[in-house]
């Protein structure tokens, strides 16, 4: 396992560059042990493109990547054995069986016992039901599946995930959650995804790094989340013009629509009750309004554009 002090994974000022497009820019990141990192962004954001990075699938334009301490670029290649990953579509050789195309990875990942590697794997990936079954008949889910196992067949230290909750359904979804949170808890793996659904990132815990057009916009640990959501106070009367003077009056500040942000609205929203009601225009609507994920990760993104 990577130490607590040393980064599992550490960028600095990682670059690459295509014809006409900056695909990342300058991104420095640092993931440590047992930590789950969640690397979200709509597609085109230059995630997939900043894992095949850190994998040396692709030369960066500048900037460096270490992985469990190495250099990926100039380190030793003992680091791999270290570490499962998926990019992009899932690959299976597809006249092979579930069961084959594992005994073959097994096989390339030199495991002792390769058996019974892969019949532990198929179970925890719920494929027993497709063992025998030829990789070309798969579902996209199944074959995700597939290409999870092949991730985690060796138990690595660090899982490296390119969207892996592609093509699964609801129940898979929450099975792959489940399979991640308990291997970073339980055996102090380090995972890094990347996803552009951010209501699922959040779930997993961690730390979450927004991505957009090629730049890491913010960071967040993600029970911390909701601190950085937006609220309101969602005030109607009958008279929304008096209302507004009102609120003036007692120190608030009134958006559009009544609309209050105040902190001392949105913590004590019977005061605003109380105030409204004395001066004759009491509210037919008060209601706390919370900013959802999804918009919050527009807004987010709008600000990297500005």
């Amino acid at each position: 396992m990577g130490s607590a002090e040393v980064p599992v994974i550490e960028v600095t000022g990682l670059t690459k560059r295509y014809p006409g497009t900056l695909a990342v820019d300058d991104v420095d990141l640092s993931v440590h042990a047992g930590q789950i990192y969640a690397l979200l962004g709509l597609n085109g954001a230059g995630k997939t493109t900043l894992i095949r990075m850190l994998l040396g699938m692709i030369a960066p334009a500048s900037g460096s990547a270490r992985l469990l301490g190495a250099d990926v670029t100039t380190g030793p290649r003992s680091a791999w054995a270290r570490t499962g990953y998926l990019v992009e579509a899932p690959a299976a050789y597809p006249e092979l069986t579930v069961r084959e195309n594992l005994h073959l990875y097994a096989r390339l990942r030199r495991l002792k016992h390769p058996g019974r590697h892969v019949e532990d794997i198929i179970e925890r990936l719920a494929l027993t039901t497709y063992a025998g079954r030829r990789a070309r008949t798969l579902s996209m889910g199944n074959l995700q599946r597939l290409a999870l196992a092949k991730a985690l067949i060796h138990t690595p230290d660090l899982l490296i995930l390119d969207e892996p909750v592609n093509g699964l359904d609801p129940a898979g979804v929450v099975e792959i959650r489940t399979l991640l949170t308990g291997l970073a808890r339980e055996h102090g793996t380090t995972v890094l995804i990347s996803s552009h659904l951010l209501a699922e990132v959040a779930r997993l815990g961690g730390r979450i790094g927004i991505l957009h057009q090629g730049r890491l916009l913010a960071e967040h640990d993600a029970d911390s989340l909701d601190q950085h959501r937006r609220r309101h106070l969602n005030v109607s009367t009958r008279d929304d013009t008096t209302a507004d003077r009102v609120l003036r009056d007692h120190g608030y500040h009134p958006g559009p629509g009544l609309l209050l942000a105040d902190e001392r609205a949105l913590t004590r929203p019977e005061e605003v009750a109380t105030i409204l009601v004395e001066a004759g225009v009491p509210p037919t609507e008060l209601r706390l309004v919370e900013e959802d994920l999804e918009t919050y990760f527009l807004r987010i993104v709008g600000a990297g554009d500005a």
